[in-house]
């Protein structure tokens, strides 16, 4: 009995590491450590992501559809407008507390920031506030509502009031609703703009037209090339492959400019053209500042987002597979549409993404090649950003591009499934 408790442990015995801890808090701590270190590894590159794309993009999100310049100018009189129920003409109080904030926002030199986010709704705003709290400074006293009236007959109007209301709530739809040429009528409804003013949904539709059809020649043009890349020998391949990736080295500007010396009336093609007898020398071809020049060179800069992708699935795909489908009865054409191409369907999903979805967000060769038929919707939000200073509006473009490819990716997905992705 005594030989038996010698050789049996304790019930309340555990195991224990070198250093006297139980085993078990040894190795939590061991994981902890491992953890902290993974941790800080990754910490920069996801302060990095953090910084340089989600708050970016948060931020562009946000001002689409928030706007609180005039409630942060003119607090009481947006407070006010909050409670009016926007019948008729507003109470003396509203008339009272906007004179006094609309003069005091004359002195702050604010006068154009409330102007400026109304006039986006109501062209001629920026005059009828200027001009108003010019001539405040000589009211002194109330009643306020005659006088404003006096000074701008525009005060009387109740419409006024009501953009006034609407556009004072910091949270507003009407930078969404301008990016696809809506607004709202004096009555408060949505409704398109008139059709002359109309230029955003041509634009995306354009976007997105222009974007699938560069998609659809970089595979026509990429799929040759790469079978072709892939299954040569490797000496000859790599040659080659040199002439794919030189291109793609090669600064953007240079290969935008190079094909305005191409495409232009007087460039290197049209004198070809001329040279054979195709054209007449006085009817030169317009292939360039339009849609043919546009999708032209984007095709030809976007090509290798194609062709790399394509030529690293076609290169794992084994050549027996094809030996095998003609050894069983299948013609070449036959075997190679229903073995090889199925084959490729990561390689075309991975380069259709990348070019898709830089094709619908290029700016610099629509911009010097495009002309104004051939320019995206990326020009436009960089004439807002840059030019007509409406960010609000260059972030409801960006933001519904944003969601468009957004709501693309979820249709892949769908159909085809993102882990068919394969990039190399």
């Amino acid at each position: 009995m005594a030989q038996n408790e010698s050789a049996t442990p304790a019930a309340d015995e555990v195991m224990r590491a070198a250093d006297g801890t139980p085993l078990k808090d040894s190795l939590r701590r061991s994981m902890r450590r491992a953890k902290t270190k993974a941790l800080l590894l990754v910490a920069p590159l996801g302060l990095f992501i953090l910084f340089s794309f989600a708050l970016p993009i948060a931020d562009m999100v946000k001002r689409s559809f928030y706007s609180p310049e005039i409630s942060n100018v003119l607090p009481e009189t947006a407070e006010l407008l909050g409670d009016w129920d926007g019948e008729g003409l507003p109470p003396e109080e509203i008339y009272a507390a906007f004179a006094k904030e609309l003069a005091q926002a004359d002195e702050d030199r604010n006068v154009g920031v409330v102007s400026q986010r109304v006039n986006y709704v109501m062209p001629g705003a920026r005059s009828l506030f200027s001009g108003t709290a010019r001539k405040l400074g000589d009211v002194e006293s109330g009643p306020y509502k005659p006088k404003l009236i006096e000074i701008d007959e525009d005060w009387g109007d109740p419409q006024v009031w009501s953009i006034l209301k609407r556009e004072a709530y910091p949270i507003t739809m009407s930078y969404f609703l301008s990016a696809v040429d809506m607004r709202y009528n004096a009555e408060g409804e949505i409704e398109a703009v008139a059709s002359y003013m109309q230029i955003y949904q041509q634009l995306f539709w354009r976007t997105l037209w222009m974007s699938v059809l560069i998609t659809v020649l970089t595979i026509a043009l990429g799929f040759p090339v790469s079978y072709l890349l892939a299954n040569l020998p490797v000496r000859t391949s790599n040659l080659l492959m040199i002439l794919v990736l030189l291109p793609f080295w090669t600064s953007l500007l240079v290969r935008t400019s190079s094909w305005i010396v191409i495409l232009q009336s007087e460039g290197v093609l049209n004198d070809l053209l001329v040279f054979f007898g195709i054209v007449a020398q006085d009817n030169r071809p317009q292939m360039i500042y339009n849609k043919i020049g546009t999708i032209v060179g984007m095709t030809h800069i976007l090509l290798p987002f194609m062709i790399l992708p394509l030529y690293s699935v076609m290169k794992g795909i084994p050549p027996s597979y094809l030996r095998a489908a003609r050894s069983l009865g299948a013609n070449p054409v036959v075997a190679f549409i229903r073995v090889y191409v199925p084959q490729t369907i990561p390689g075309i999903g991975a380069g259709s993404i990348l070019v898709f979805i830089l094709s619908i967000g290029y700016y610099i060769t629509p911009a010097l090649i495009g002309g104004s038929s051939g320019q995206l919707i990326s020009n436009f939000i960089a004439y807002h950003m840059q030019q007509s200073l409406n960010w609000h509006l260059a972030a409801a473009l960006g933001s519904i591009l944003l969601f468009v490819v957004l709501g693309l990716y979820y249709i892949y997905n769908k159909l085809v499934g993102a882990d068919a992705l394969k990039l190399g």
